[in-house]
């Protein structure tokens, strides 16, 4: 049998995530937002929780941690960086490495920029990407410890996946992710039809993740910082593509 996830909603904007093995009942949280939302869903599934696969030190990814480590006893995987604010780490993990969710296989990449630990995790038979605060539904993270060239060579790793890789991010941002690309590509027709997808899923309620690496590719602006027409529209004809990811984040942060 293939895994199983869940999705489900955390805090306020954060996504929550249970990835589960049938065949040894083996179940892991990618970050733990809150314990809350993930002991429901937990127990709506009957599973229990063995890992909590950590991606990066903030708050609004690690705070569950220690309610759901008395409770379950789970192991914490978290990034090699032992100089963060990341409790009761069992495991730290570095780019290469594999983590072993019972029978299920993640490869560790390190996406370094919005934090200087943050990594991500692989699920290649499965082709499911976690990757929080790195990649979003068209868009990406704030780069908060990172630099701008650092940021966009994460997202190049990210965006070289198999274009059928699923893309299961860490926050519920894609409508004003949107309406901002729109304003750089508003003759883009995968963004123009992406928009009115996420209208509709908006409208209902409804997750707009996961995405695929292939619609990313062709939609999500910040993902194409090295397309000629994306630098013309910047008026940054020439210039590299870290420097025009730079001028796009920029102009989101001020959004």
């Amino acid at each position: 049998m293939t895994a199983e996830i869940r999705l489900f909603s955390c805090l306020s904007d954060n996504f929550g995530y249970l990835i589960h093995d049938p065949a040894t009942g083996a179940t892991a949280s990618i970050d733990a937002p809150e314990a809350g939302p993930i002991i429901a869903a937990l127990e709506r599934e009957g599973w229990t929780l063995t890992d909590i696969l950590v991606t990066h030190h903030h708050a609004d990814h690690v705070g569950g941690i220690a309610e759901l480590k008395t409770k379950y006893n789970c192991r914490v995987v978290a990034p090699f960086d032992n100089g963060t604010a990341i409790p009761l780490v069992d495991v730290r993990v570095k780019e290469g490495d594999t983590v072993k969710v019972g029978n299920l296989s993640a490869r560790v990449l390190e996406t370094p920029g919005h934090t200087l630990d943050h990594i991500s995790y692989m699920f290649d038979a499965e082709r499911a990407l976690f990757c929080a605060d790195t990649l979003f539904s068209i868009g990406c993270g704030r780069v908060f410890e990172g630099t701008y060239p650092m940021m966009w060579e994460s997202l190049l790793r990210l965006r070289a996946l198999p274009n059928d890789t699923r893309i299961y991010c860490g926050h519920e941002y894609t409508a004003s992710n949107v309406k901002f690309a729109l304003g750089i590509e508003p003759n883009n027709p995968a963004l123009k039809a992406r928009a009115e997808e996420v209208a509709r899923q908006r409208a209902a309620n409804q997750p707009t993740v996961p995405t695929l690496i292939r619609d990313e590719k062709e939609a999500n602006t910040f993902l194409r910082a090295d397309v000629p027409s994306v630098a013309a529209a910047l008026g940054m004809t020439g210039r590299s593509p870290a420097d025009v990811f730079g001028e796009i984040r920029e102009r989101k942060n001020k959004g």
